[in-house]
C-alpha cells in the first residue's frame, strides 16, 4: 500500500468536511439516521444537484453511486482519482468514476474521548449490492459498536483483534494499547483493516492472516477482543457461506473453540471481551454450554446472555443479513436448509451474547457466572461496569461474611427505589431497585436488604447497618444478617452498591 496516496487522501477527506457530523449537518439529522437503517433515498433527496466536494464523497464513498470524473477529481484534488484507483477503492468507466469499496466516516466515543474515523468496508444494501460476495468486508454494525463498548477501559501492552474484519476494533484497541496485532482468514478483511488503519494515521497495528488462533500460536496478549464468525450456518449446498459470519463449523463449534483457547493466549492478569452465539438443545442449555468452554479454557469468566431467538426466527435474521428476502427464489429452499441443521442436532433455541474472561489469579478453581440479561443497555459506560464488576467478583471470592460486614458500602446515586402496593395496603408488596447506569437492571428485595441500601452512605459498616434493621424490626440479627448477606453480594456486583473509598460512577 503506498502510504503516500492513502495521506493524500486522508488529506481530501478532510477537507471537504467528510466526517460523521459532517455529513449529518448537511444532510440532516433525519437522513443520516436512515442511513444507519441502511436507506439512502433521504440522503441522495437531501444532497439533490449539488456536486461540491463534500455531496461528491458522500455520494461516492458512503451511498456507492457513480459520479462525473470531473466532480471526482475536483473532490479529490490532492490523491486524484488516479491515487484513488491505485489503492483499489475506485475505477474508472467511461466518464464516471465507479466506487469498489466504500470509506466511510464513523463518530466514535470511549473512556479516552471522542473523534471520527474513517472506515474501509465493501459495498453493501446501502448501496444497492444484493446479495453480498462470499468474501463480503462488514462495515460497522452494531456488533462492532458493542464490542467496543464493552471493552475494558485499561492500559495494555500487546492487544489481539481476533477476526478484524474492517478493522473497526482494532483501532478501538490501538488507543489503549502500545501493540496491536489483527487477524482474519480473509486476506480482503485484511486489506480493508491495513487500509482503515493507515487512512486514520494509526501505525501499530499487524495484520496476519490465517484461520482463528493459528496466526498467533504460542503467543500471549494482555487483552483479546473478538467479534468471531459465529454465525451457526448448515452446511448445506445452497447455502452461502460468508467469511464476516461463517467461520465454516457446524453448530456453535467455532464459538467453543474460540472461548476454549482463550486461556492459552492470555497473559497472567490479561482479559478478553467476546460476542457470540451459542446453541441450547439435546446437548444443553446455551449458558450452561458457554460455562463449560470457560471452565475449560481456565480462566475466570462472565457470560451475559442478551437474546434468545428460537431457530425459525434466527433462520430468518441471518438471510435478511444476506440479502435473502421473503419471495425469493432461493428463500424457502435455504430456510429449509437452516431448519433440517438444526433439527438434526436437537437445536430449538439460540443465545446471543457477551464473554467478558480474566486471566485466573490462583483461585481453586474457575468462576464463572452466567446469566441473562435482557434489559437495554445504556453502552457508553458499559465497559468500565464490565471491568469494575469483575474486580468485585474476584474480590467476593475470597471474601468471608465476616469481612463482608465489615466492609463499608456507598448506594450509587443512579439508584431509584420502586415500591409496588395493592389497593389499601398499608405495606409494599413488592420493593425494586432500578439503577439508572451500569446494565441497567431491576432487582426485586425485601425490606431488610431495601433499608439496607437507603442506608449505606458509607458512614456505617454492613455488620451494623444490618443490627440497626434488624433492631427495629425486632427480628433476629444473626438470622437477618445470613438472609440479607447474599443479596448485599449481588447488589455490591451489580453495582447498585460500591466500596465507600471508591469514585461513584454513572
Amino acid at each position: 500500500m503506498d502510504r503516500a496516496l492513502v495521506d493524500a487522501l486522508a488529506h481530501d477527506l478532510a477537507t471537504a468536511g467528510y466526517a460523521g457530523e459532517g455529513v449529518a449537518a448537511r444532510i440532516g439529522v433525519d437522513a443520516a439516521d436512515a442511513l444507519g437503517r441502511m436507506v439512502a433515498s433521504p440522503a441522495r433527496r437531501a444532497l439533490g444537484v449539488d456536486r461540491d466536494a463534500l455531496a461528491t464523497l458522500v455520494r461516492l464513498l458512503w451511498l456507492g453511486d457513480r459520479v462525473p470524473v470531473e466532480d471526482a477529481e475536483r473532490a479529490l484534488g490532492t490523491a486524484h482519482v488516479a491515487g484513488a484507483a491505485a489503492l483499489g477503492i475506485v475505477e474508472t468507466a467511461g466518464d464516471d468514476v465507479v466506487p469498489r469499496i466504500a470509506v466511510r466516516p464513523h463518530a466514535f466515543r470511549d473512556a479516552l474521548g471522542s473523534g471520527s474515523w474513517w472506515i474501509a468496508s465493501d459495498l453493501d444494501e446501502l448501496s444497492g449490492v444484493h446479495p453480498l460476495r462470499p468474501d463480503h468486508v462488514l462495515g460497522v454494525g452494531g456488533a462492532a459498536r458493542t464490542l467496543a463498548a464493552i471493552l475494558p477501559p485499561v492500559r495494555a501492552g500487546s492487544a489481539l483483534d481476533l477476526g478484524s474484519g474492517c478493522g473497526i476494533v482494532s483501532l478501538h484497541l490501538a488507543r489503549i494499547a502500545d501493540r496491536v496485532v489483527a487477524t482474519d482468514l480473509s486476506e480482503r478483511a485484511l486489506a480493508m483493516t491495513r487500509l482503515t488503519c493507515a487512512l486514520n494515521g494509526v501505525d501499530h497495528v499487524e495484520t496476519r492472516a490465517g484461520d482463528l488462533w493459528a496466526p498467533v500460536d504460542g503467543e500471549r496478549f494482555d487483552l483479546i477482543a473478538s467479534n468471531p464468525p459465529f454465525v451457526v450456518t448448515p452446511r448445506s449446498d445452497g447455502v452461502p457461506t460468508y467469511e464476516y459470519r461463517d467461520g465454516g463449523r457446524t453448530g456453535d463449534a467455532l464459538m467453543q473453540e474460540v472461548v476454549e483457547g482463550l486461556g492459552a493466549h492470555l497473559r497472567p492478569g490479561g482479559a478478553a471481551r467476546l460476542l457470540g452465539n451459542w446453541e441450547s438443545g439435546s446437548a444443553g442449555t446455551g449458558l450452561d454450554r458457554v460455562r463449560s468452554w470457560v471452565v475449560a479454557s481456565d480462566v475466570d469468566g462472565w457470560v451475559l446472555e442478551r437474546e434468545t431467538l428460537d431457530v425459525v426466527r434466527y433462520a430468518e435474521l441471518w438471510l435478511r443479513d444476506g440479502g435473502t428476502r421473503p419471495g425469493d427464489v432461493d428463500h424457502a429452499p435455504m430456510l429449509t436448509a437452516w431448519l433440517d441443521d438444526f433439527a438434526e442436532r436437537g437445536v430449538h433455541g439460540i443465545g446471543l451474547g457477551w464473554v467478558a474472561v480474566e486471566a485466573r489469579s490462583g483461585v481453586p478453581a474457575p468462576r464463572v457466572r452466567v446469566e441473562h440479561v435482557a434489559q437495554p443497555i445504556a453502552l457508553e459506560h458499559a465497559g468500565a461496569h464490565l471491568q469494575a464488576s469483575l474486580d468485585v467478583q474476584a474480590r467476593l471470592a475470597t471474601l468471608s461474611d465476616d469481612a463482608l460486614r465489615a466492609t463499608h458500602l456507598v448506594t450509587q446515586p443512579d439508584v431509584t427505589e420502586v415500591r409496588h402496593l395493592r389497593p389499601g395496603a398499608t405495606g409494599p408488596s413488592v420493593i425494586e431497585l432500578v439503577q439508572g447506569g451500569a446494565l441497567g437492571r431491576t432487582t426485586s428485595v425485601d425490606t431488610a436488604v431495601a433499608a439496607l441500601v437507603g442506608a449505606c452512605d458509607g458512614e456505617l459498616s454492613i455488620g451494623a447497618i444490618l443490627d440497626a434493621i434488624a433492631s427495629l424490626l425486632d427480628a433476629d440479627a444473626e438470622a437477618l444478617s445470613a438472609g440479607a448477606l447474599p443479596a448485599v453480594r449481588e447488589l455490591w456486583i451489580q453495582g447498585v452498591l460500591v466500596e465507600a473509598d471508591e469514585q461513584p460512577s454513572r
